[in-house]
């Protein structure tokens, strides 16, 4: 039985519930009928599959109490990799609670001593993973990792491009072409600090290894995505783009200027938009509807984030400006437009007792990246009237 399709499949559906209850209460509302209908199968469901995945436990523990055979399939041995990574994980540990062994130190060379240990490289490559899944944005961005400076070169027809047009014998063709230009990426440092309770530390039955992954992964996602969307006094990020619809009003968003929005962005780049836009923009989008009196946006469990507008995924991020005079509200395209380069080592380390008297131990990350727009024809934003 596979327990994690099951799983998944009653977490979507209690979410979806709870969907539907939630907009009931903001629109101060009794259930649809529709809606109503939609409840009592979800709860039938799950129902049905809590059942199954209970009966799936008895037969395990079943299995478990059965004298074992011979004829018992026997576990493939692990890989040279699946090791070392155990071993890194169980070293990180005990390092995080001060216990560094020779065994510990021979599984991470890396450790130096116990004031100050640099991550391992699967435990950091754990951390990375996560904050590139945590971040739409930058996971759908065009990555590049490696040091020193990226040079992109790419054609320009802002002021002039290429045309064809009719001509008669023995006339000279006009001559027209976009000129040729380049971005370059640099590295500007930048870093994130956590502290953990050395309570939580000590605690033996705690996973302490992967709450230092969340809390780390969750700290540079949330730095990253910021500047992407915000950008800063070194990285650009969305900055530069240069399609832009700007609002008739400077507290309000109509629908014929989100469809405008949309349109912006030419046909071969709208099979992987997405919109990203704050809480709050995303419930004052809720209202709008088509000249046909359809709503814009609409919840859908089977998109990327829940949700959909116009067709297309929304994302809602906490980084996005809210509605107000001269604010870019919303962004709209494919996000691979946007360039991200890392430097190609991260910079992660324990530090012990730097906080000691503060009773915890904080996890320290360097990063080193860049980012701008390459492809200004892939991404558009919504900008709110000045006063």
């Amino acid at each position: 039985m596979n327990k994690k399709y099951f799983i998944e499949r009653k977490n979507k559906l209690i979410t979806r519930a709870e969907e539907i209850v939630n907009k009931c209460e903001e629109e101060k509302r009794e259930l649809t009928e529709d809606e109503a209908e939609e409840l009592a199968e979800i709860r039938d469901d799950v129902k049905r599959i809590k059942d199954a995945l209970n009966i799936s436990d008895d037969l395990d523990e079943m299995k478990d109490k059965a004298p074992q055979t011979n004829t018992e399939e026997k576990k493939p041995p692990m890989s040279e990799a699946e090791t070392r990574a155990l071993e890194e994980e169980k070293a990180f540990a005990d390092a995080l609670r001060g216990i560094v062994s020779q065994n510990n130190r021979a599984a991470a060379t890396n450790f130096t001593d116990t004031n100050s240990v640099t991550i391992p490289e699967t435990i950091a490559d754990k951390i990375w993973t996560k904050v590139v899944d945590k971040s739409p944005i930058l996971e759908r961005s065009t990555r590049y990792n490696m040091k020193g400076d990226l040079v992109l070169p790419y054609y320009d027809e802002t002021k002039d491009k290429i045309t064809v047009a009719w001509s008669e014998e023995f006339t000279e063709l006009e001559s027209h072409a976009g000129d040729f230009t380049q971005i370059t990426l640099k590295g500007y440092l930048a870093g994130a600090l956590s502290l953990i309770s050395n309570k939580l530390i000590n605690n033996s039955k705690f996973d302490i290894v992967n709450f230092v992954v969340e809390q780390m992964s969750d700290s540079i996602s949330e730095f990253i995505e910021n500047t992407l969307l915000n950008s800063s006094a070194s990285v650009d990020g969305l900055k530069g783009v240069t399609q832009t619809i700007t609002t008739a009003s400077a507290t309000a968003i109509t629908a014929d200027e989100v469809i405008k929005l949309k349109d912006s962005i030419k046909d071969v780049f709208q099979n992987n938009a997405i919109w990203i836009m704050s809480n709050a923009t995303r419930t004052a989008l809720r209202l709008l509807k088509d000249s046909t009196g359809r709503y814009l946006l609409n919840d859908d469990i089977n998109s990327a984030f829940g949700t959909t507008l116009l067709g297309k995924d929304v994302y809602v991020s906490d980084n996005m400006p809210e509605i107000a005079a001269g604010n870019n509200v919303i962004y709209y395209g494919d996000m691979s437009g946007l360039v991200t380069k890392f430097s190609e080592d991260e910079d992660i380390q324990i530090l012990r007792e730097k906080y000691a008297t503060m009773h915890a131990t904080g996890v320290v990350a360097w990063i080193e990246f860049d980012a701008k727009v390459a492809d200004t024809q892939a991404i558009a934003k919504m900008t709110m009237k000045n006063q």
